[in-house]
Formats: structure tokens, C-alpha cells, sequence
């Protein structure tokens, strides 16, 4: 299946999205240095119950424009594209960079959002301390993306210790992974480390309570760092649910598809039970 684009310019920034399907719209948020071809295995599936809208996040993909955008300004474009295709409240799910966009998004427009599904996602850092370390590192990465171009930064970016359980992948697997960081711009992706990097967004670690709705977190029980995180945000929301996967890393949606997909379905349908839809 080829993804079909749209395009939505707002302010400086083109959007590239998709949206098919009817019914609920479930919004989905890629990762660094991926795009809505994160998504595609399951859009076929999800798009029989759903209307799934995966959108290109600035810096990502084919959006084009202005990438230099801070987390708020990014959150209030997605107000904007949601207003585009008539979608009064949605099911927000993000990964990774996707997942501190979709609470932040979350945090500043609650009316938008039925429910949270987050996959190895974070609410930033505690300290300012943690930031101003944070942002120094990023700076020094986005500096190398420059430097060295996107093909270096990804043969270093893939080999990570984040990343180490994907080493077990298939290998058609690790390429279709490979060929859509490859996809990136230099600019693109510079840009987005000192924009919208976790040093540079707000902690939300002090205001999680303030989440209404229910949130699913999802993570891969190999991510050692991401579960510690996520056992520390369970005990902080009001409603949510934690889900540690087997024999996954950092992306729980490439390394095991199956899992992920059934997680997210029973959630979304529990989440309507309840509401009595």
C-alpha cells in the first residue's frame, strides 16, 4: 500500500497528512527521523473502525516549510489541521517524539482529545538542570547532522543502544527501517533536536494529574530506561493503564506489530465501552 498525501499549509509550514477511513479519528505521531510510513502496517487494519490521520511532524517526512518550531507552536498548527478535516475529538497516539507532542498536545488542548495512547514517550525532564544538559547534547547532534549529512547520522543514529533490539529484526525489516530515516533532511532533522528536542519542551512530570482522559502507555519491556519512566508516569495520571511488551525495545510498533495493534484496539474499544459508546 502507497500512502495518498495531502497537503495544508499553516502560517510558514506545509503539512503533509493522510486520512482514511470513517468514524473515530485516531491522529497518529511518528518518531525522530521517521514519518507517516511509520504507520502504514497498521492504517489497512485501523482504517475499517477508524478515521486514521497520521500527519508529517515539521523537520519530518514530506512537510515542507519552516521546521524551527517550538513544541506550542507545532501543537497549535495541529489544532489548526484537525480543524481542516472536521475532527471536533480524536484518539491521539504517539511514539516517541510523538508521544511528548501528543501529551503536550494533550496538556494545552484537552477539549481535543478522547483519549492518550503514548509509546515510549516521556514528559520531558525535572530539572532545569536535566534541560540545559540536554539541550547542550542535542545542539552538539544537530551540529554533526550538519556537519556529516543525514547517511553518517544515520549509520550512528541506528547503532545506538536505544535502538539495540532491533538488531534482532529481520533484515528486510531493518532496511525499511533505515530507508525512512534516510528520507530525512539534513535542516529537517538539525532543526527538530534544537526545537522540539525533550530539553527543549516543557516537564510535564508536575502536571500529569491535570490529564483527564485515559491514557495507555505502551512500552517494550528490553527499554530498561523508558520503563522506569513509564512506571513513574502510571503512578502520576488519574486513569491510566501500563503495557509492558516482551521481546521489544524502544519502538513496540516495528518490533512487535501484533502486540501494539491488538493494545491499541482493546483500549480505544474498553475507553468507548465505558462512555457507553
Amino acid at each position: 500500500m502507497s500512502l495518498t498525501y495531502n497537503y495544508l499549509r499553516i502560517e510558514e509550514t506545509t503539512y503533509a497528512f493522510t486520512s482514511q477511513g470513517s468514524g473515530q479519528a485516531l491522529v497518529l505521531l511518528h518518531g525522530f527521523t521517521g514519518s507517516s510510513e511509520t504507520w502504514q502496517p497498521f492504517i489497512d487494519a485501523w482504517k475499517e473502525e477508524f478515521q486514521v490521520v497520521t500527519i508529517d511532524l515539521p523537520g519530518h517526512g514530506k512537510t515542507m516549510g519552516e521546521s524551527n518550531l517550538s513544541m506550542s507552536e507545532v501543537c497549535r498548527h495541529l489544532t489548526h489541521l484537525l480543524a481542516h478535516l472536521s475532527i471536533e475529538k480524536c484518539h491521539l497516539l504517539g511514539y516517541s517524539m510523538g508521544g511528548r507532542t501528543a501529551l503536550s498536545f494533550a496538556m494545552w488542548y484537552p477539549l481535543y482529545v478522547d483519549s492518550l495512547l503514548l509509546e515510549s514517550a516521556s514528559p520531558g525532564l525535572r530539572t532545569t538542570k536535566e534541560q540545559l544538559e540536554r539541550v547542550e547534547k542535542d545542539t552538539k547532534l544537530a551540529e554533526r547532522i550538519r556537519r556529516d549529512g543525514v547517511e553518517k547520522f544515520v549509520d550512528f543514529w541506528e547503532v545506538i543502544p536505544l535502538f539495540s533490539t532491533q538488531q534482532k529484526l529481520p533484515q528486510r525489516m531493518q532496511q525499511r527501517i533505515r530507508e525512512e530515516r534516510l528520507q530525512q533532511s539534513v535542516e529537517g532533522l538539525a532543526t527538530s533536536l534544537t526545537s522540539v528536542g525533550t530539553g527543549m519542551q516543557p516537564s510535564w512530570w508536575s502536571t500529569l494529574r491535570k490529564v483527564k482522559q485515559p491514557v495507555c502507555l505502551i512500552v517494550g519491556k528490553d527499554d530498561e530506561k523508558f520503563v522506569r519512566i513509564n512506571d513513574q508516569m502510571a503512578n502520576e495520571f488519574v486513569h491510566s493503564e501500563c503495557y509492558l511488551v516482551p521481546n521489544a525495545g524502544h519502538a513496540v510498533h516495528i518490533e512487535q506489530p501484533d502486540d501494539f495493534a491488538q493494545i491499541v484496539q482493546q483500549f480505544i474499544q474498553k475507553n468507548n465501552m465505558e462512555k457507553g459508546i
